[in-house]
């Protein structure tokens, strides 16, 4: 095991904090025979979050970092103005349902969204769910909601602590009234309430003791629920209505046609396949029909008047849609009605007042045009610039849509839109941010093996690009998940403000150029997207954006992975690391918390071949002793239920002996209590994380 003391770091570093006593953890090396590679893991006894010597160490780690944070210069401006940034608020497209629009906003200094209600469009505001009454720092989320079509009821879901195991709720619309109904485990729920609003289905996980110890995060299943029962308003008789027998990695998601006749069923396995089944409930013998064919890719269905809209990249990287018949719903009487194009649809195609609303990504900036129903365009929809939907509001009745759209420096503005394309504002989002004084622009680069890959680049205009500005570069690269403009209230703007450069690179993983693009970043070409970001760091360099001086990253989840290969691999071309709620032990990474499910996109090292992969660039497989590594804060929290915070605890402990950094590079651990992976995490405890995170950056990169 290493055992390097750390040393003066080779450049020199704005003035900071002075340096501190460096807590050390415990080596007990523990040996693990992966296929006939024998691995050392010399801080296992840091996975067990629960141990005396764990959290001895932790709190000791924490009371580190606070030293050296809390003395960094300029905080009390820092949270002043990221307080302010805060309070730009965020509101949801409305949604039509019988005599009622329903919508979520939060304003000001409230930590959680608030869904509010009005009889008509223009009819008074009332407020319906409020969960900032339920606890008074804000560590009660709203998870998701869910309301019946004609407008009676709402169904939501809410967690403590930023847990993310929600409790299902229901409340009466009309007069506001809280239901009995309290079901648990009912985490990202999804709910297909029947027209009337006498009962719903609902996906949930299995209760302690209903399935083996450690499958209680796994097994979703299906079930339904009737209203009115007194007598199970926990839901402990629901019937169990699909996913007997579905493996630890399938994901079971329920809908329901407009008239309540027939029901789908989605199984996801992974992000790169899922397959959907129909069944008609009018039909007491019968079964669930599969629609789609078992290949490896991805389905998203709606029933319209017995006719079902499919959007799939079957045969097409970057989709198409399908129209086929409820009584004739075979692959072969499928009939394709928007083909493929030179741009990617973006997953998920709506119905909306018989319109088929198509959302797109163009170079990764959202685009939207609506077609009729047999696929003949009838308007493409104007943005304002580059930037994002942020939703889409309507059913297939309504004679009106809705949609939500957001760019780097402009917060949200929800707009009105006719079904002939005719935009107009409807609700917009107050803020002190000045858009008209920034530049956004999309530039392309080559990464290592020849890809061409995008970065937008956002920055004050007539910014003198001399090569040493404050630069933070950012990403992600997986999942199937698009990384498109948006703004960033974390501080981005107080980052451009400042004279900085904020950069976000769409990298090989994610789904902003299809699924070719999503499978070129994960399992055994995950390496991809390391190598775009380091190419990102590199063109910004070479173009005189920056320099390695000058230059923090900041990722988390799969972006902590991210930022955990790029320190490892390229360890002298950043100056500052935002490693958040990170993967970082790709070799254990599958035994703690819901990882499982992540395996179809990473890989297990359970199987000879994956194990080659994820070892080849596991970061904490990677610290080499006697490396000068940039500055690091490692950033988690104790209950997190998707990414364990043993990762960051035993990098932490790693990094802190074996790296030749001196006190000007420290490598830091913020264990955060009472928060999760992010969602739901209350205002006061996001601005708290925002204080620490743009002290140590701004430290770091010499931003006074």
């Amino acid at each position: 095991m290493v055992s390097a003391q750390p040393r003066s770091s080779e450049s020199s570093s704005p003035a900071g904090p002075e340096p501190s006593s460096l807590p050390r953890a415990r080596v007990a090396v523990v040996t693990d025979d992966y296929h006939g590679h024998k691995i050392d893991d010399p801080y296992r006894w840091l996975e067990d979050g629960k141990s005396a010597e764990t959290q001895k160490f932790t709190d000791e780690q924490n009371a580190h970092t606070r030293q050296l944070l809390d003395a960094v210069a300029g905080r009390d401006k820092l949270r002043a103005r990221l307080g302010r940034l805060l309070e730009v608020g965020s509101v949801s497209v409305p949604y039509d349902a019988g005599p009622y629009y329903l919508y979520t906003r939060r304003e000001g200094s409230q930590n959680q969204s608030v869904i509010y209600v009005r009889e008509g469009l223009k009819g008074k505001e009332r407020t319906l769910v409020d969960v900032n009454a339920l606890a008074a720092d804000g560590t009660i989320a709203l998870d998701w909601w869910s309301f019946s079509r004609n407008g009676k009821y709402v169904a939501y879901g809410t967690s403590a602590n930023g847990s993310e195991d929600s409790t299902l709720h229901a409340i009466e619309t009309a007069t506001g009234r809280l239901l009995p109904e309290k079901i648990e485990h009912a985490r990202s729920a999804a709910v297909a309430w029947l027209p009337d609003g006498s009962g719903f289905y609902y996906s949930r996980y299995p209760r302690p003791g209903d399935v083996p110890a450690g499958q209680e995060r796994y097994q979703r299943r299906v079930f339904f629920h009737a209203m009115g029962d007194l007598a199970n308003v926990d839901g402990l008789k629901d019937p169990l209505i699909f996913g007997e027998g579905l493996g630890v990695d399938d994901w079971a998601n329920a809908s329901l046609s407009d008239d309540g006749r027939r029901l789908l069923i989605t199984i996801y396995s992974g992000w790169s396949k899922s397959e959907v089944l129909m069944k008609d409930r009018n039909d007491l013998k019968a079964r669930f029909i599969k629609l789609t064919g078992g290949g490896n890719f991805l389905y998203s269905a709606q029933i319209v008047d017995d006719q079902i809209y499919i959007t799939t990249n079957e045969d097409a990287p970057r989709y198409r849609v399908f129209k086929a018949a409820c009584a004739k719903p075979e692959r072969k009487d499928w009939k394709e009605i928007i083909p493929p194009s030179a741009d990617s649809i973006d997953q998920v195609t709506q119905v909306i007042g018989n319109r088929l609303f198509v959302p797109w990504l163009k170079n990764a900036s959202s685009a939207l045009s609506i077609f009729t129903l047999e696929g003949k365009k009838i308007a493409d929809v104007p943005m304002p610039t580059y930037g994002s939907l942020t939703g889409l509001g309507g059913y297939s009745a309504s004679k009106e849509a809705f949609f939500g759209f957001v760019s780097y420096a402009t917060p949200v503005t929800i707009y009105h839109l006719t079904l002939d394309g005719r935009a107009t504002v409807w609700q917009t989002i107050q803020s002190d941010v000045d858009s008209e004084r920034y530049e956004v622009r999309q530039v392309w680069f080559n990464s290592k093996d020849g890809t061409r890959v995008p970065m937008f680049v956002v920055h004050r205009k007539g910014l003198k690009l001399d090569g040493t500005n404050p630069t933070l570069l950012t990403g992600y690269g997986g999942f199937n998940i698009s990384r498109t403009p948006g703004f960033d209230e974390n501080g981005m703007i107080l980052l451009l403000e400042h004279g900085g450069v904020y950069a976000d690179v769409q990298l090989r993983g994610g789904a902003e150029f299809g699924e070719d693009w999503h499978r070129a970043g994960m399992l055994d070409k995950k390496q991809n997207t390391f190598d775009d970001f380091i190419a990102a760091a590199e063109y910004l360099i070479a173009n005189k954006f920056t320099d390695k001086n000058h230059l923090a990253i900041q990722g988390g989840s799969n972006g902590g992975l991210l930022m955990g290969a790029a320190f490892t691999q390229r360890p002298d071309l950043f100056r500052a690391v935002l490693c958040q709620v990170p993967l970082l032990d790709m070799l254990r990474y599958q035994n703690f918390q819901i990882a499982k499910l992540w395996i179809p996109e990473y890989g297990s090292s359970e199987d000879p071949q994956q194990f080659e992969w994820l070892y080849a660039y596991s970061p904490y497989h990677h610290v080499k002793e006697g490396t000068i590594y940039p500055a690091i804060l490692f950033m988690t929290a104790d209950t997190d239920t998707r990414v364990d915070p043993m990762h960051d605890r035993k990098m932490t402990a790693l990094m802190q002996t074996a790296a030749a950094n001196g006190a000007d590079r420290p490598i830091l651990l913020r264990l955060d209590t009472k928060a999760g992976h992010g969602a739901g995490k209350p205002r006061g405890k996001v601005l708290e994380d925002y204080v620490d995170s743009w002290s140590f950056v701004f430290w770091q990169i010499g931003v006074k």
